[in-house]
């Protein structure tokens, strides 16, 4: 763990308020708050980060559990991906994507190995930016493919806050200021087996949600079906297989093979969203890979970069991205495959193909889970944990420990990010992130190469929080 330095007098502690305040001021003059860091007031300040933690102004250390909402799985100022992209600067580090370059094509090829390894399928990788850019580029592949503009999503999902993403994305709330959404998905309950919405248990459900959606398929008059012409009206179904934003919820075993079945029998693509639990977040390196999807599409970012660079991407089956069927010109982003992202990507591949991630991340996420149920067991207000390698989720309730309690939990972010938690003979902070269909989760993303003793540590910091803000 790395050890924060101090601030040694008082007056350097005043300069430095001092500087925060004038911060603070100037971006409350400056700066649009149409984006997120304006949830909190004031808005939280680092100065610097290492490994696991963030450091604020007195270098007062708070362990992060979410990583930049899993941008960060190999740790910040990880070196060997941060001298990669030095190395980048210092040889070509700016290129028009109109033109080739080693990396791009490297990267590529590494990104189709591992799926074609994974599904034995062949296809091949257009790169983007960010997540939603790359959602966006998967919605053209399906329109162009399908030649319709109707997709499935689930209740719960994100996407991203594009237009185009944010009509497949299920929160009105991303919609509400910008008009009408002609294409707006037709969203489906996700199987969130602790709200079950059909007041089911899983024990003896017998996957009754699944059943539900493909009796939409039963007849025309459902409004999804053509049963004369065999066809349906909607292109596509975008999955995330762990919802990120919907609080991580984790589907049960054979809900995932049976939509696939029922998806395949109707000609309607999956497009699989990894943005956020690809890149070895769950173990494996696609989340998909734990329940039997069959992907058509896969969209991906985030840690493929760690959080450097940004770099995102689409993989699509080659009859759906040949050059045929998607020629040149058919979606450009001026940084869509920058050499700065390129390399660091690709490095990521190289250190994860040089070691045994799905086992460390399994073992890690093991003993993180198990210490979260041991805590469970001793806190009525948290109603449900549950995880998949390194991502991990507690749902926060009343005394009842069902009820949602969104009350307890932004109290307990909040405290944490002030940065005065005892432990250990010092004082720590605690980043967490807050999400779930009533913001009453946390969802766990720590750094995959977080370590038992900062695991426990998290857990120390996260109970005191608890205690701090009357929990029972």
């Amino acid at each position: 763990m790395p050890v924060a330095g101090s601030i040694d007098t008082d007056d350097s502690v005043l300069a430095v308020s001092s500087d925060t305040a004038e911060l603070l001021e100037k971006d409350s003059r400056y700066c649009s708050y149409g984006d997120t860091v304006h949830y909190a007031v004031p808005p939280k300040i680092f100065q610097r980060c290492d490994g696991s933690y963030l450091f604020d102004e007195e270098d007062t250390p708070y362990l992060d559990l979410q990583m930049w909402y899993s941008a960060v799985n190999f740790g910040y100022k990880n070196r060997r991906l941060n001298d990669a992209l030095k190395k980048q600067i210092d040889t070509l580090p700016q290129l028009a994507c109109q033109y080739l370059h080693a990396e791009k094509v490297e990267l590529a090829e590494a990104l189709c190995n591992v799926i074609e390894k994974r599904t034995g399928v062949k296809g091949r990788v257009h790169f983007n930016v960010g997540g939603a850019q790359a959602v966006e580029d998967s919605l053209k592949l399906v329109r162009n493919a399908t030649g319709k503009n109707l997709n499935f999503a689930f209740m719960g999902g994100y996407h991203g806050r594009t237009l185009g993403a944010s009509a497949i994305t299920s929160s009105y709330r991303y919609r509400r200021r910008f008009g009408h959404f002609s294409d707006r998905a037709q969203f489906i309950p996700f199987p969130y087996c602790f709200r079950c919405p059909y007041d089911k248990k899983v024990e003896d459900c017998g996957l009754y949600c699944v059943k539900q959606f493909e009796k939409l398929f039963d007849t025309e008059y459902h409004s999804v079906w053509d049963s004369k012409a065999q066809q349906s009206e909607f292109a596509a179904f975008y999955i995330e297989p762990i919802q990120g934003t919907g609080g991580y919820v984790i589907p049960p075993k054979g809900y995932f093979e049976e939509l696939t079945r029922i998806l395949h029998e109707r000609g309607i693509l999956i497009v699989v969203d990894e943005i956020q639990m690809g890149i070895h977040r769950t173990g494996k390196f696609w989340s998909f890979e734990h329940f039997g999807l069959q992907p058509d599409i896969v969209v991906f970012g985030k840690a493929l970069t760690n959080g450097l660079n940004p770099l995102s991407g689409v993989w699509a089956r080659e009859e759906l991205i040949s050059p045929q069927a998607f020629p040149p010109g058919s979606t450009h982003s001026t940084f869509s495959s920058n050499t700065l992202g390129t390399a660091t990507a690709l490095e990521v591949m190289r250190m994860i193909s040089e070691s045994d991630y799905e086992g460390d991340v399994n073992a890690k996420g093991a003993y993180f889970l198990a210490r979260l149920q041991e805590l469970k067991s001793r806190w009525r207000m948290i109603g449900d944990v549950d995880g998949i390698g390194l991502a991990l989720r507690i749902e926060m309730c009343q005394e009842d420990g069902f009820a949602p309690n969104q009350k307890l939990t932004n109290a307990v972010f909040e405290e944490g990010l002030k940065g005065n938690i005892p432990a250990r003979g010092r004082k720590y902070g605690l980043v967490l992130d807050v999400g779930g269909y009533y913001k009453n989760v946390f969802t766990l993303a720590p750094s995959l190469h977080i370590t038992e003793d900062e695991i426990d540590l998290g857990l120390e910091l996260l109970e005191s929080l608890l205690q701090r803000c009357g929990a029972c």
